[in-house]
C-alpha cells in the first residue's frame, strides 16, 4: 500500500489530500464529500478503507480551502465544486502508473451532485459513480448527460432523499440502479448500514473498473 498526504493544485487553490493505492490497484475512487464536511468524514474513510481492502485505490480531498469552507456562497456552489473535482481528476490522470486512467467517483450528500456533474464535464474519463444520500436533484439539468453507470444508494428511511433519487435515476442518460439499504436513515448511523454502502459500492466499482470482487 502506498500512502500519501498530498497538496493537489486547483485553479488559485491547493486542495489538502489523501492518497491510498493497494499494490496492484484496479482504479482509484475520487471522494467528494457533502457540504459541511471535509477529507476527514468519518463515514467516507469508513468506505474508503473497504475499498482499500478489495484491492481498489482511494483518493480524499477537500473540495474547499479551510478559508472558503466559511463561506456558505461556496459552500453549495456545485459549480465551482465540480470544476475543483474535474481539476483533481486531471491531475490524477496526469500521474505515472496504469490504475490512475481507470477513475470513479464516490459522492456523499451534496457532493453526489457535483460528482455527476463532473462526470459529464468535457474530457473527463470516469468509469462509474456511486451515490451515497446523494441529492442528484442539485445536478438536474445535467443527468440527462450523464452516461457513465451510476449507482444510486439510499436509506430505507431517508424517504425525501429516496423520492428524489428515483426521479433522479429516470433522468440519467447511461445505466444507473437505486440500491436501498434497509433499516437505514440518511446518515447510514443504524448498526451495519454503513458496511452495507461499502459492499455496494465495492461491487459497483470492482464491476466497472475491471476489479474482481472478492
Amino acid at each position: 500500500m502506498t500512502e500519501e498526504t498530498l497538496t493537489i493544485p486547483a485553479g488559485p487553490v491547493q486542495l489538502e489530500a489523501q492518497l491510498n493505492v493497494p499494490d496492484g490497484a484496479a482504479g482509484v475512487v475520487v471522494f467528494a464529500h457533502g457540504s459541511g464536511s471535509n477529507r476527514h468524514s468519518r463515514r467516507n474513510r469508513f468506505v474508503a478503507e473497504r475499498l482499500q481492502e478489495a484491492g481498489l485505490g482511494t483518493l480524499l480531498f477537500d473540495l474547499l480551502t479551510l478559508e472558503e469552507a466559511d463561506d456558505q456562497s461556496k459552500v453549495l456552489d456545485i459549480d465551482l465544486l465540480a470544476e475543483r473535482l474535474v481539476m483533481v481528476t486531471d491531475w490524477l490522470q496526469d500521474r505515472p502508473g496504469a490504475e490512475n486512467e481507470w477513475v470513479g467517483y464516490f459522492g456523499g450528500s451534496t457532493g453526489a451532485a457535483v460528482a455527476l456533474r463532473a462526470a459529464t464535464a468535457p474530457g473527463v474519463e470516469v468509469r462509474a459513480v456511486v451515490s451515497r444520500g446523494g441529492r442528484p436533484d442539485l445536478a438536474e439539468d445535467d443527468l440527462p448527460n450523464v452516461r457513465t453507470p451510476t449507482l444510486l444508494i439510499v436509506g430505507e428511511h431517508d424517504e425525501d432523499v429516496l423520492g428524489l433519487n428515483y426521479e433522479a435515476q429516470h433522468r440519467l442518460g447511461g445505466s444507473n440502479r437505486v440500491a436501498i439499504v434497509p433499516g437505514a436513515t440518511h446518515l447510514f448511523d443504524e448498526p451495519g448500514t454503513l458496511e452495507a454502502v461499502a459492499a455496494l459500492a465495492r461491487d459497483w466499482f470492482n464491476e466497472h473498473l475491471g476489479g474482481v470482487v472478492p
